[in-house]
């Protein structure tokens, strides 16, 4: 099976300018995917799809492959499924036909090759379209997330659990995360959500599984690598 991982960096972040490339412990955030990219066995091409030339500039530097993406896939509501479309189509035409689709987001720079590796294992195994990363939820709609009425009255997200007095009873729910997706290529090109498929999943630590959005993430992130984490944490 051939198997692509692909980055997907706009240059125009609101929260933090220059995010993508922004240095994190030294390193510019975008080099931490495409490196777990190159060290990921059973990955035969990286590539960054971009609007940037700042960002294409470190992503060569790096090892990987550019695509130039469309300025109308470069907006803050450009839907990313159709920047996926748009890099397997280039890649179709410029590199020929491949199975397997991984994008490795560069917010998530605290992902380890073992999860990328688990998530294209897992999704074999299972025979899904599509295997996402996922992790425990600090907050549950079963026992203490809410949601406003509009008459200034509010009532829990799933009122099934009313008769739950102990978040250890409510069921166990997971936040997505960005660390990873593995997908059918296939799948990508005639369908336009996540969920219209057979969709399996990861369990990713919370430590592995920050997104970075704005200084506070970025912050965050930078402590835990001034940490040493052992991987089975």
């Amino acid at each position: 099976m051939t198997s692509y991982a692909f980055i997907f960096a706009r240059g125009g972040s609101k929260g933090i300018p220059g995010k993508n490339i922004k240095p994190l412990q030294g390193k510019p955030l975008i080099q931490y995917s495409i490196e777990v990219a190159l060290q990921t066995s059973g990955i035969n091409n990286v590539f960054v799809s971009t609007d940037d030339a700042d960002i294409a500039k470190v992503s060569r530097s790096n090892g990987a492959i550019v695509i130039d993406r469309p300025i109308e896939l470069a907006q803050d509501d450009s839907p990313e499924w159709q920047a996926w479309k748009h890099a397997i189509s280039w890649v179709r035409e410029q590199y020929g036909d491949f199975e397997e689709f991984i994008s490795l987001p560069a917010t998530s720079p605290l992902r380890s090759v073992k999860d990328v590796e688990s998530a294209i294992l897992k999704r074999s195994n299972i025979g899904a379209d599509i295997c996402i990363a996922i992790t425990p939820a600090s907050r549950s709609p079963y026992f203490n997330m809410v949601k406003q009425l509009g008459n200034n009255l509010i009532e829990l997200v799933n009122k099934r659990t009313n008769s739950i007095s102990r978040r250890q009873d409510a069921p166990e729910v997971f936040d997505i995360t960005t660390v990873v997706y593995v997908a059918n290529v296939e799948f990508i090109m005639s369908h336009d959500n996540i969920f219209d498929g057979v969709v399996t999943s990861v369990v990713v630590p919370r430590h592995r599984a920050v997104d970075i959005d704005d200084m506070y993430d970025f912050n965050f992130a930078e402590s835990i690598l001034n940490n040493t984490f052992s991987e089975g944490a």
